[in-house]
């Protein structure tokens, strides 16, 4: 190799490791994550279901990731102002979302469009709770089981009605799913929210009433509603003695809400795969299971991956309800 070949060689050597060792420090000075607060975008308002999960998370995620986390809530339109605020967000890891069946489930087939992508806008972080529903009735309507009520309804085909919070929620997607196993005409009532259709059946303006078992459970243990089947997958901590929909007659009926976090799509990987390990360790601390109890829901959680297959699965059996029913947005 002659004398210029061999100076070119060096020089490109010389080169290659001075770009490598800036590669090098480059790396080293970027700061750890977090190094300042995490906001968590909630698609709700103050003090109910999301919110109170998302503050159950944010109790000890604090003493995981070491900074503050803030809450910001930002309601309407079934979730999806909140969800089009975090998807827009930089992707870096200090902006997370509270998801939930609506924004990554039911409201691409309620709302034909979106402003945001519930797949590709996002990277799934973990589950973290599941709200289920149940099926009450007013105190006056002479059944005690489920089975009972099929029968009277079957017996006064659109004569008897039921009450949810809203068009496309998950109390109405729970009713929809349960008629059409039970093969049961009974007339839907939408109500502005939970609050107003418990008050209306405990009126007795509205017979019958799907709802969340976080706002019915004070009232059937009042005796202000007859509970007669829960629509989760097992039977509730909170109400034990209740039957699900499945033992009551209908193998493998399950229509639960539920709530879990993600990033905007981008964060890096080891960022969602920390935060995952964070999340992990604070649901499964006694103290967040009972905090999340006391308002009528369960710890659950899961990998990124699994997280993502459940949206997927979501979407799809939750979009084809809302078109066998014809359900549209108020």
């Amino acid at each position: 190799m002659n004398r210029p070949t061999v100076r070119r060689a060096a020089l490109s050597a010389g080169a290659a490791l001075m770009l490598a060792g800036a590669t090098f420090a480059a790396a080293l000075a970027q700061p750890a994550y977090p190094n300042r607060p995490v906001r968590i975008i909630v698609p709700s308002t103050p003090a109910g279901v999301l919110d109170n999960v998302a503050r159950t998370l944010a109790l000890r995620l604090v003493d995981q990731l070491g900074q503050p986390i803030v809450i910001e809530n930002k309601g309407g339109a079934g979730g999806n102002i909140g969800a089009e605020a975090a998807a827009r967000s930089p992707a870096d890891g200090y902006t997370l979302f509270i998801g939930f069946n609506a924004t990554h489930g039911a409201n691409l087939a309620l709302f034909g469009k979106l402003s945001y992508d519930p797949v590709g806008d996002f990277a799934p972080i973990s589950l973290l709770a599941s709200v289920p529903n149940i099926v009450s009735v007013h105190p006056s309507v002479p059944v005690n089981t489920l089975a009972e009520l099929v029968a009277l309804a079957k017996g006064k085909p659109g004569q008897l009605s039921y009450a949810s919070s809203g068009n496309g929620t998950s109390t109405h997607l729970a009713a929809e799913l349960f008629k059409a196993a039970a093969g049961i005409d009974i007339v839907h009532i939408p109500y502005k929210g939970s609050a107003p259709a418990v008050a209306d059946v405990i009126a007795g303006q509205v017979p019958i009433i799907f709802d969340s078992v976080a706002s019915s459970t004070v009232q059937v243990r009042a005796g202000k509603l007859k509970a007669l089947a829960a629509t989760s997958p097992r039977r509730l901590a909170v109400l034990p003695e209740l039957p699900t929909v499945a033992e009551s007659g209908y193998p493998g009926f399950q229509s639960t809400a539920w709530v879990g976090l993600l990033a905007p799509a981008g964060t890096p990987q080891a960022v969602v795969e920390q935060i995952n390990a964070a999340v992990l360790k604070v649901m499964a601390l006694p103290e967040t299971r009972d905090r999340m109890a006391a308002f009528g829901a369960e710890t659950i959680t899961s990998t990124p991956a699994e997280f993502a297959a459940h949206i997927r699965s979501e979407m799809t059996s939750l979009g084809k309800v809302i078109r066998d029913a014809n359900i549209k947005v108020n």
